[in-house]
């Protein structure tokens, strides 16, 4: 769980949101850190013995830096007024499925899946629809899946109008062959993240999404 404190600096983060006033509150940002930090080491407490994909994984590995990468956004305010978490067992330069959370008042949800991959990823994930695509309607299909989360985030972004190249209109799973992303993903009160049985009832959420996270996997890890 995390204290109304943290909650409280992410609100005052984001109506403060400049380099002096995140100097003259540094000691709140550190006990920020630090409760951070705890959350996520208690989250991979409950979520290792559920998914061994993950064992490898530190605190460090999972949390992100508060500084945004402004050079490339119009967008010039220095920090993140959020607070996220990736669990995934992909290393540096791998591209792995796995689970998120994202708490930002009045926008957070939690999720799982492959976001946007890049071409290569997206030609393995689409060559394994193709030749297993039963798996993953039967994952789809689970009534814990469809309870937690309901289906694959679709809309006109992530989703191609005609068919890929290579794929016939008529093959059985072409609505799954038009995705250009794939993840599922729920909405979230972020005032959950204070209770004390957070990290055990987002656990139980986020493990519905292991048997998407290792259809992706063994796709992007297959030749």
């Amino acid at each position: 769980m995390l204290s109304k404190d943290t909650l409280q600096f992410l609100d005052d983060l984001k109506a403060n949101n400049n380099r002096d006033w995140f100097l003259e509150n540094k000691k709140r940002y550190e006990t920020f850190k630090t409760d951070y930090q705890q959350l996520v080491a208690d989250l991979l407490n409950v979520m290792k013995p559920l998914d061994a994909s993950l064992e490898m994984l530190e605190v460090k590995n999972c949390t992100f830096r508060i500084n945004r990468d402004i050079r490339f956004s119009k967008d010039k305010t220095p920090y993140k007024s959020h607070l996220g978490i990736w669990l995934s067992s992909g290393a540096k330069g791998q591209n792995r499925s796995g689970y998120y959370i994202h708490l930002e008042k009045g926008s957070s949800f939690i999720a799982g899946g492959l976001y946007c991959p890049e071409a290569e990823d997206l030609k393995k994930m689409r060559k394994e629809i193709a030749f297993f695509h039963d798996d993953l309607e039967a994952i789809l299909d689970e009534k814990n899946f469809k309870k937690e989360f309901k289906d694959f985030d679709r809309n006109e972004k992530n989703t191609l109008k005609n068919p890929p190249r290579g794929y016939e209109k008529e093959h059985p799973a072409i609505e799954l062959l038009k995705l250009k992303s794939f993840e599922s993903s729920v909405r979230i009160d972020i005032s959950e993240a204070t209770k004390k049985d957070f990290v055990a009832a987002i656990s139980k959420k986020l493990i519905v999404l292991k048997p998407l996270n290792d259809f992706i996997n063994r796709a992007l890890t297959s030749e």
